[in-house]
């Protein structure tokens, strides 16, 4: 996800050099929206993996 975002931003700094501000207002908003979810969900896994992964290792140990 994170280089999907990249991709598109990489394309929107291109397409904004040439002059094409309606292509590369469209790549910058893809890329944002990207990484917005890219965000999100390291968070939630991030989360999830330290609240899950502290109550495992107790039982195991």
């Amino acid at each position: 996800m994170l280089k999907a975002a990249i991709v598109f931003f990489v394309v929107a700094i291109i397409a904004a050099i040439f002059g094409f501000t309606g292509i590369a207002a469209g790549a910058a908003g893809i890329a944002k929206i990207a990484f917005y979810i890219f965000a999100v969900i390291a968070v939630i896994s991030l989360v999830v993996g330290l609240v899950g992964g502290r109550g495992r290792g107790a039982l195991r140990a």
